[in-house]
């Protein structure tokens, strides 16, 4: 089996699906990083342990990202990708499991879900825009 070049997709597809992409993903990487603090300090804090302990668990491995998105990596978003799987299965545990938290898992499971498709889709198209052979000549 030969290995041949991959054909990229024009520099017309790519770039405004990378934008938007990115602007997704912004939006919702902050409004998760804001959803973390208003539930676990303000709206439901804890009352057998220290509500920033479990603010901070919850906050600083997202926030760890803050520079990837701020750079708009691919490469880091894909990583982003891995560690919201694990935010993922407990906002789902907490729309369904207790009667309280139901709308706080519900938006989260949506925040979660869009900011992983974004940042997947965004590693995917600004993967291949960043290695167009067009885009010197274009930008």
């Amino acid at each position: 089996m030969s290995l041949k070049a991959k054909v990229l997709p024009p520099i017309s597809y790519l770039k405004p699906r990378v934008k938007i992409c990115r602007y997704i993903t912004v939006f919702c990487y902050f409004s998760i990083l804001i959803s973390f603090t208003a539930w676990y300090l303000f709206i439901h804090p804890v009352d057998t342990a220290n509500p920033w302990v479990i603010w901070l668990l919850h906050f600083l491995p997202v926030a760890a990202f803050i520079k990837v998105i701020q750079q708009g990596n691919p490469r880091g978003h894909a990583w982003l990708c891995f560690l919201l799987i694990l935010y993922f299965n407990e906002a789902v545990l907490a729309a369904t499991t207790v009667p309280y938290s139901m709308w706080y898992g519900t938006i989260n499971t949506f925040l979660i879900t869009t900011l992983f498709i974004s940042a997947m889709m965004y590693a995917r198209w600004a993967g291949q825009y960043l290695r167009h052979p067009d885009r010197v000549k274009k930008d």
